[in-house]
């Protein structure tokens, strides 16, 4: 399928008509010069009042995607599976296709990708990562892998605007959730955002275009805020930092690459300490520009629909993304070679195994909670689940990547100790 140039007329048909299937509509409404247009929307609920015309709208997805007329199929729905059959029957019809769901997106990209060459059409999908950010076209143009030490943020907006209120208000992770749940940025079941489920399905998307590495999420260490405790965001400011679930791909010394998303520590004069509510923010490493820093609305109608304008206005130029990394320079799987200087929060003594420590740094307790500063093996992190246990919480230091290097290690003692070494 080609478009072939400005003056070809881009013929939508959109599957979803929510928050960003309606924002998308009233753009292309009111902007002519874009030269796109909707012709139909599929939906599941025809009886919901929408604000557009009823004839624009069935319940049929072959009139979509059997009208000869209609070029690009944009699919902006919730649904994982029913997204990705969308979307393969668009690409067997050899029409362009548009997407904004991560999670099908991070199931499913090796077939996806074999598919694009099968039928030699193009899928964009700068919408599932980061939304108004365009962080995906940045690393699949801009960026070679031999010159890409790394890529870290905040990607997810539902769980750093729950860690913002519990920073600036001083409220707890159960306040905070319902308070972001009543202003519409987390879900009435809201797992995939609090796991953490969502920013590793975005990390295996970024981790395709940076270095050619087409991982499963559950391939990735992860976890997310669902079991930081109020005394967490304490301990936090008194040590001057701020919390912050953040996205980690870090090259390592032999090349492999490191990948993980965990709540960290973030010095409050850090760039990422700035990003609060609903906002997304990426810093990006390499040998020559350094670090640069992306920042910019990761949820919400208009920066979404933002990101799926910039693919519809690409599509008229026949781009395509062409996954260089992944055919030149693959990286193969994620490397767990590696160890992580964390801060281990828990309630009862008996919660965490010391003994599964490298190295225990500092150690400190009080009648509720207590708190251990250690090295812990990423092998550790892959084969125990005891870290992601209610009332344990994990928390990553400031620069805490460790490569495996234990010339310096210190023997984890067996007894209760409160200053084995300084953090």
């Amino acid at each position: 399928m080609s478009i072939q140039n400005q003056q070809t007329k881009i013929v939508i048909g959109l599957f979803g008509f929510g928050v960003v299937g309606e924002g998308l509509y009233q753009v292309l409404a009111n902007t002519p010069t874009l030269q796109a247009q909707i012709k139909k929307v599929c939906i599941k609920h025809p009886d919901k009042k929408r604000n557009a015309p009823p004839g624009l709208f069935t319940t049929d997805a072959s009139l979509l995607l059997d009208d000869p007329e209609i070029n690009v199929i944009v699919e902006l729905i919730d649904d994982a599976d029913a997204a990705y059959g969308i979307v393969t029957s668009a690409l067997r019809r050899r029409k362009a296709a548009v997407s904004a769901n991560k999670k099908m997106i991070a199931a499913h990209l090796p077939e996806l990708i074999e598919l694009q060459a099968i039928h030699d059409t193009p899928f964009l999908y700068e919408a599932a990562c980061c939304a108004s950010i365009p962080v995906i076209r940045n690393l699949e143009e801009y960026y070679d892998n031999d010159l890409l030490h790394g890529i870290s943020g905040i990607v997810n907006g539902s769980t750093n605007y729950i860690l913002t209120r519990i920073s600036e208000d001083e409220i707890s992770p159960e306040e905070a959730l319902l308070e972001a749940q009543l202003a519409g940025f987390a879900e009435r079941d809201p797992s995939l955002d609090v796991h953490g489920h969502d920013a590793a399905n975005k990390l295996s998307i970024l981790l395709a275009h940076a270095y050619g590495i087409l991982a499963q999420p559950d391939e990735l260490i992860y976890t997310g805020i669902q079991n930081l405790h109020e005394k967490d965001a304490l301990f936090a400011r008194e040590k001057g930092y701020e919390i912050k679930l953040v996205a980690t791909a870090q090259k390592l010394k032999n090349g492999r690459i490191a990948a993980f998303v965990l709540p960290h520590f973030v010095p409050r004069s850090g760039q990422l300490a700035g990003v609060r509510n609903e906002y997304n923010g990426i810093i990006i490493e390499s040998s020559l520009a350094d670090k640069q820093f992306f920042y910019g609305k990761g949820a919400g109608s208009f920066p979404t629909a933002s990101a799926v304008l910039s693919d519809l206005s690409a599509l008229r130029y026949n781009y395509r993304y062409e996954y260089k990394k992944l055919h030149y320079q693959p990286a193969g799987r994620p490397g767990h070679d590696f160890s992580l200087k964390v801060c281990i929060s828990f309630k009862g003594l008996l919660q965490v195994p010391h003994e599964r420590f490298d190295r225990i740094l500092e150690w400190s307790s009080n009648a509720q909670r207590c708190h251990i500063t250690g090295i812990l093996s990423a092998a550790e992190l892959v084969s125990g689940n005891w870290w992601k246990q209610p009332g344990i919480s994990l928390i990553v230091y400031p620069d805490g990547l460790r490569e495996n290097d234990r010339d310096t290690e210190i023997p984890v003692s067996s007894g209760f100790v409160e200053v084995l070494a300084e953090a």
